[in-house]
């Protein structure tokens, strides 16, 4: 979503260790030489820091690299933006809060659950407490990057449906917001615009359910009477998804409400 909302206007360098595009490039942002070489000879007048590892089962059986990843990597990038003098951007997540209550605005206390959520947190934490300039946006729960990249919620349904399934298990204990990542990079855009740094909730409108949100997606598939929509409990899966969840990480753009820069869409 960054790579096509920004190529026009921009002059763009895109890295990541998955290179499965054209305008990709690998990076392995954890290899703080590495990373610096690129950016060094790039010469950016933005840092974009986007990547981390989101399977939460993975991150609790690899803390290691977790942390290495999703939050000592980000201080690589603190490092390297300060150098430079220029903005870095961190992408941070509704997921470092703990869903006690049913709302939350820029203002809250994170209180991260589980490794995932922690080495998130931490990372937004070292930004917003080292860098000189910076913006840290919070996404919910990311849709639009296509079946590449998604690894999400929406992309798993999809699959599933591409394979035939007639019946799909929902959660019914799980609220959020989603975000349209292409709505998300517009906002990026526009606050680096007016040069408005700091941290910002950034989440399409409305707040849902899991079990909202595919019925709404087998709605626009035209799908409703003939996918069935099954709704759980999250014991159901807690086999495969056994790392603790959030029961509520629903987030309010209240910052860029304020700001009167808020451009995400409803969900």
């Amino acid at each position: 979503a960054f790579y096509h909302q920004f190529k026009d206007d921009y002059e763009i360098k895109c890295t990541d260790k998955d290179v499965n595009e054209s305008w990709l490039s690998f990076l392995d942002f954890r290899d703080f030489a590495a990373y610096k070489k690129d950016v060094m000879a790039f010469k950016p007048d933005y840092l974009f820091h986007l990547g981390a590892y989101t399977d939460l089962e993975y991150c609790e059986q690899h803390a290691e690299d977790t942390y290495a990843t999703n939050t000592m990597s980000v201080e690589n990038a603190v490092y390297l933006s300060n150098e430079l003098d220029i903005p870095l951007l961190y992408i941070s997540t509704a997921g470092i809060f703990d869903g006690a209550k049913e709302l939350y605005d820029d203002w809250d206390m994170p209180n991260p659950l589980g490794v995932y959520a922690r080495s998130k947190y931490m990372g937004e934490r070292f930004v917003c407490e080292n860098a000189k300039r910076f913006l840290v946006c919070r996404a919910g729960w990311m849709m639009g990057a296509g079946p590449k990249k998604d690894k999400k919620f929406i992309q798993k349904l999809m699959k599933q449906l591409k394979e035939g399934k007639k019946e799909l298990f929902i959660v019914d204990d799980k609220d959020g917001t989603p975000t349209f990542t292409h709505d998300f990079a517009k906002n990026v855009k526009a606050l680096i615009k007016n040069e408005y740094w700091g941290l910002y909730n950034m989440v399409c409108g409305g707040q849902t359910s899991r079990l909202e949100v595919a019925g709404e997606l087998l709605n626009l598939l035209g799908l409703a009477d003939s996918v069935k929509i099954t709704s759980v409990k999250s014991d159901y899966f807690k086999d495969v998804y056994f790392a603790e969840r959030p029961p509520c990480e629903r987030l309010v753009n209240r910052k860029l409400d304020l700001r009167q820069l808020n451009l995400m869409q409803d969900w």
